[in-house]
């Protein structure tokens, strides 16, 4: 099952967006719109497959999780304990709202490479 496109998320009395939380200059809100996620979501789309059940990971996720991971030196743990905690980090990653639970297993990360040599 290929991923579900994201749909614009209605406001939510309760919640506000995260555009509404965080500082629009930030480096990672001007990052954010600069790069054309798009390519992501279809030139990745095929090596994140899901054959039962839920949908398949979102490519722009896992392309920002990989950015951020580089960019901060974080580990797969760390960069996910991390989203959790930074609003910044999740509207880099394409959510609207706060989200308050790991959006994949760090071990969803693990490149090949890392698996063959452990």
């Amino acid at each position: 099952m290929k991923p579900h496109p994201r749909i614009e998320e209605q406001d939510d009395l309760l919640r506000p967006r995260l555009t509404d939380m965080i500082d629009l200059q930030h480096e990672l809100a001007k990052l954010e719109k600069l790069i054309d996620w798009e390519f992501f979501e279809t030139e990745w789309a095929g090596f994140f497959p899901s054959t039962t059940g839920r949908p398949a990971t979102s490519p722009r996720l896992v392309a920002g999780l990989l950015y951020l991971q580089h960019a901060y030196r974080l580990s797969d743990e760390a960069v996910v304990a991390r989203w959790v905690e930074n609003p910044y980090y999740q509207h880099f990653t394409g959510e609207t709202f706060f989200q308050h639970r790991p959006p994949i297993d760090p071990s969803s990360l693990v490149q090949p490479e890392q698996v063959r040599s452990h």
